[in-house]
């Protein structure tokens, strides 16, 4: 079997797996959890239980790594905000329009990587910035408790993990598949979509 047939299937089996973790914002209980290795374990759970988040921390990793020299800069700009949405969304801040902000993540996202497109690293790193603002927001109402700062570090590591599998994703189809990130692409943008009309 050829490396681009593994590929394709491992595409394929991921893409096929993908439905199953479509529980996007049921209401966490990482903070809930009395002991601190109860909430970070939770908190390193959170970001695998919504699609939404999932494929927007996938795709910055793998569209930082297409096209961007420092692959890194973009999803640790979207790491460290994140963090501080989090904590905001600790204190009881709120912004209007969180959900469809992270809808539209998905939709820029996915266009970023279907288009290929290149920004500049500090553009790059803002718009990531500017999504991870509103995903850090919607995590932190979910994850209040008396543990929250264990389920914080779990999920920021989650979220280190996730951009870091993009960034291995994109860097190994750059050369071998090229065309497969701009298909996965479109998927997240269509599903930024559909997330938006409902």
């Amino acid at each position: 079997m050829t490396q681009t047939m593994r590929s394709r299937r491992l595409a394929t089996g991921l893409l096929l797996a993908l439905p199953a973790l479509a529980m996007a914002h049921t209401g966490g209980d990482a903070g809930q959890h009395h002991d601190a290795a109860g909430a970070l374990a939770a908190g390193f759970a959170h970001p695998f239980t919504g699609l939404d988040h999932l494929a927007a921390m996938v795709a910055l990793g793998i569209w930082s790594a297409m096209t961007a020299r420092r692959a890194w800069i973009a999803p640790l700009a979207f790491a460290g905000t994140l963090l501080a949405g989090a904590l905001l969304g600790l204190a009881g801040a709120t912004l209007p329009a969180v959900e469809p902000m992270i809808a539209a993540s998905l939709l820029v996202l996915g266009l970023l990587l279907a288009t290929n497109a290149r920004l500049p690293a500090a553009a790059g790193a803002l718009l990531a910035a500017g999504f991870a603002l509103f995903h850090g927001l919607a995590h932190g109402a979910e994850l209040a408790g008396p543990t929250a700062a264990f389920a914080l570090i779990g999920m920021v590591a989650a979220t280190a993990l996730l951009h870091g599998a993009g960034i291995g994703i994109g860097l190994l189809l750059r050369t071998r598949a090229a065309w497969l990130p701009r298909v996965a692409g479109a998927a997240v943008a269509l599903f930024g979509i559909a997330l938006l009309v409902n």
